[in-house]
């Protein structure tokens, strides 16, 4: 069985293949370890492996890991609750799932209250699928014109889960989409100029999501290996 330092290295060595076909370098995509439902003690190792930038889908499963390593750049990457916006302001680095204009409105007032600069993502619901967030398309307009009225929060991009396939050929209309939209949100007023950061593409198509223009990818199993539990 592949250490986890095996794993990180093989996934970076990837990445870096497909920056490159893509006329970027490695460096340039931030490669964002998820560690859901894995132990603080994992989150350590990808640590020592070189590993800097971790996702996690849960507030309260996060605390601990956060606590333990400060060091790290951590990023929310699942459905935020309301109730829960608070702790995750006070917890993370960057909020990736903003999914309508209320929700962003809460964020920006815990980051003031808190005197923190949040970035965040919007996330978009590109196949319109009812059993996953993000909102529709159509909505990302409003949002870029009301934060740049809004203390506490940065909106730096899109994000994205299209729906799951093993091939990764089918995923990537969905990456190219996400990209124009990322291209018309950078040609609106309000936010749209400071949007450049594209987050999409897992542990099985995050090379498509790179050489479709992705600059952060949320790997979980390529690293960690399989899930053993769901967290509650």
């Amino acid at each position: 069985m592949e250490s986890i330092r095996e794993r990180a290295a093989h996934v970076l060595g990837r990445v870096a293949q497909a920056a490159a076909r893509s006329g970027r370098k490695g460096e340039e995509i931030r490669l964002i370890a998820v560690g859901k439902t894995k132990p603080a003690e994992m989150i350590g190792e990808a640590i020592e492996a070189g590993l800097a930038v971790f996702g996690e889908n849960y507030v309260q499963e996060a605390e601990e890991k956060i606590r333990a390593f400060p060091q790290a750049e951590w990023h929310f990457i699942g459905k935020l609750q309301r109730n829960k916006v608070k702790k995750a302001v006070s917890l993370f680095s960057w909020i990736q799932t903003v999914d309508s204009l209320s929700l962003l409105e809460e964020i920006s007032r815990r980051a003031g209250e808190a005197g923190k600069v949040l970035p965040v993502l919007a996330e978009v619901n590109l196949a319109g699928e009812e059993s996953k967030a993000g909102m529709d398309p159509e909505a990302l307009a409003e949002l870029i014109e009301a934060a740049p009225g809004l203390a506490g929060i940065s909106l730096r991009g899109l994000m994205a889960i299209p729906p799951w396939t093993e091939d990764p050929e089918e995923t990537r209309p969905y990456f190219v989409r996400l990209r124009e939209l990322l291209a018309e949100c950078a040609s609106r007023g309000g936010a749209g100029p400071q949007m450049t950061e594209l987050s999409m593409g897992m542990s099985n198509d995050f090379e498509a999501a790179i050489e479709e223009g992705a600059t952060m990818v949320r790997v979980g199993t390529a690293i960690f290996g399989s899930r053993v539990r769901r967290a509650t």
